[in-house]
């Protein structure tokens, strides 16, 4: 099934992401994890892209698996900053070899340890090659604060318009805290002419070690309130994971409300704190 089929249709739909282990690393901890997952019947899951396209065997085996053995959409990433375009071209045959039909296209994080790609410097020419070859359903990234490396909120829209123009056919935001960010940023799409479906990115901050590093991934901010949350429970491990999950928990409360249909969970890998947010969530997103 497509993704962008059920985008449009009215109804609240919540995903959730999972990363492959290590290539040196087993994947039964992540069939036990979808496993579980799939107990809360999430829309679609998507399967993240190790640097460089470390992990890109295991992230179309377990997006495979998702579909096959638990009869739920996969959305498979697909990165190309690291990648030449034969690599590029061998991976998306063998996804319509598993008959994998939604990517993620995704420029990826800029390489430390290998030669950038001499074939692909955007996303959007990515989704143009992905179009050339298959029929897929492609997806998109989007910042609500703005890349990190874009100039400002402005040049970045205009480089998210490019990419629906080349063919992507929804986006998925990156996390962020403050809803109001989010409304702010859905505005400024929408005057830009960007018209597709976009699906709110939520991570539930569960410990205090966490927050520095999602912060330098987001390029985002923390809202006070969050910040208060993280300074009184910040030191007490059960404590900040329950102000965590109770905190993602009202955002997407709020989103809904909102009319914000298509919510994203970044699970991190752990199921407890995903089901439970589903289960806060359960009669919500069953309606």
């Amino acid at each position: 099934m497509k993704i962008i089929d059920k985008l449009t249709d009215g109804k609240v739909h919540i995903s959730l992401e999972l990363f492959p282990p290590k290539q040196n690393e087993y994947l039964t901890k992540v069939d036990e994890l979808v496993e579980v997952l799939s107990k809360k019947e999430p829309f679609y899951i998507s399967v993240t892209y190790g640097a460089g396209g470390g992990t890109s065997e295991k992230t179309i085996q377990i997006a495979k698996d998702i579909q096959d053995k638990y009869n739920i959409p996969s959305l498979a990433h697909l990165t190309c900053v690291s990648s030449s375009r034969e690599e590029v071209l061998k991976r998306i045959e063998k996804l319509k070899e598993e008959k994998i039909e939604n990517i993620l296209a995704l420029r990826g994080d800029l390489p430390t340890d290998r030669e950038r790609s001499k074939d692909f410097k955007y996303a959007s020419e990515l989704i143009e090659e992905i179009k050339k070859y298959g029929d897929f359903c492609i997806g998109g990234a989007c910042y609500p604060e703005g890349h990190p490396e874009a100039k400002d909120i402005w040049s970045d829209i205009d480089n998210l318009k490019r990419k629906v123009e080349s063919g992507c056919e929804f986006l998925t935001t990156q996390m962020f805290f403050d809803n109001n960010v989010f409304y702010n940023f859905m505005y400024k799409v929408l005057k830009k002419g960007i018209d597709v479906p976009v699906v709110a990115g939520i991570m539930p901050v569960v410990n205090a070690k966490q927050i520095k590093r999602t912060m330098s991934l987001s390029g985002g901010m923390l809202p006070s309130r969050f910040k208060a949350i993280v300074e009184r429970f910040g030191d007490d491990n059960e404590s900040m994971k329950q102000a965590g999950i109770t905190y993602a928990s009202e955002q997407i409360i709020d989103l809904i409300a909102n009319g914000v249909n298509n919510i994203h969970i970044y699970t991190m890998n752990k199921s407890d704190t995903a089901g439970k947010i589903m289960d806060n969530l359960s009669e919500i997103y069953r309606k």
